[in-house]
């Protein structure tokens, strides 16, 4: 069984270690004593909570689309050339990259600021593992 302690549950839930705190007091998380008597969180609850607790932002265009990994944010960045364009979101914590062309960046209106999402489908998704794990 995986276990996380409150700082490392904390860290992957993007709050700070008082309200993971909070919330075993209040009853949305349970934790146990390991083996050194440090308080953990059971990683099937935390994996519970997380889902629970998620939010995303309203994305007008979903359901319009195949694709189900959308990640509505902020466009932080475009470099552009006369052909090719790099365009940053960021979506919450997390920091995607696009490679467009020029042409698709003028079209779609983008500049630094304006909304946008990330929308991706692919075949392929590689899932990794800290090394302590293996």
């Amino acid at each position: 069984m995986t276990t996380y302690r409150i700082s490392e549950a904390a860290e992957l839930l993007g709050v700070s270690d008082d309200t993971v705190r909070r919330w075993v007091d209040a009853g949305s998380l349970t934790v146990s004593d390991d083996d050194a008597g440090r308080s953990v969180i059971d990683g099937v609850n935390l994996a519970a909570l997380a889902v629970e607790r998620a939010h995303t932002p309203d994305d007008p265009a979903a359901g319009t689309s195949s694709a189900r990994n959308r990640f509505p944010g902020l466009v932080t960045a475009i470099l552009t050339d006369t052909v090719m364009a790099q365009v940053e979101l960021q979506a919450g914590p997390f920091r995607l990259v696009s490679l467009m062309s020029s042409e698709a960046v003028r079209e779609l209106g983008l500049e630094v600021g304006s909304r946008a999402t990330a929308v991706v489908k692919a075949t392929t998704v590689l899932v990794e593992t800290p090394r302590a794990q293996r």
